[in-house]
């Protein structure tokens, strides 16, 4: 099957234009940033080439309008699209586009992380180079395992506090 993969053009850690995952797997991907449109991108793509399926990487950084523009896609097309991204940012708050992103799926699957307590990780902080938790900042910085560490919410509350 010809999936289309899309990825934030905000995180280059695997290299502009390229999905990459911690086992080492990695591909090229379309970039997308705020003001693309993704319906005409996906569109135009598929119009020269069947489109059987959209995934969606760092979806937490599509804008409302995107994602709707992506419910087209499946509404208008009949290309299932999958995203892929987080909930919530290292201060709880949720990202736009994962809001109505969980607003208006067909479908909702969790992968899930655990916490070092062995509980399902639902939450993550930000650590400067020490490991110290930062607790203020911008919702968006770039990182991984070496800046970002996934906690339950109990043990998230206790490191923001």
């Amino acid at each position: 099957m010809n999936t289309m993969l899309l990825t934030a053009a905000l995180d280059g850690r695997h290299g502009k234009g390229r999905i990459g995952s911690r086992i080492g797997l990695s591909a090229d991907a379309f970039v997308f940033s705020n003001t693309t449109d993704m319906a005409a991108l996906v569109s135009g793509h598929h119009d020269q080439t069947k489109i059987d399926c959209v995934l969606v990487d760092e979806a937490q950084f599509l804008t409302d309008d995107q994602v709707w523009q992506l419910a087209e896609i499946v509404d208008e097309l009949n290309i299932p699209v999958m995203c892929y991204g987080l909930r919530t940012d290292f201060q709880g708050n949720m990202f736009p586009g994962s809001a109505r992103l969980l607003a208006i799926a067909d479908n909702l699957r969790e992968i899930r992380t655990i916490c070092h307590c062995g509980r399902k990780a639902t939450m993550v902080v930000r650590q400067n180079e020490s490991g110290e938790v930062i607790r203020d900042g911008a919702q968006v910085e770039i990182g991984g395992n070496e800046k970002y560490v996934s906690l339950c919410r109990y043990h998230w509350r206790i490191a923001m506090s």
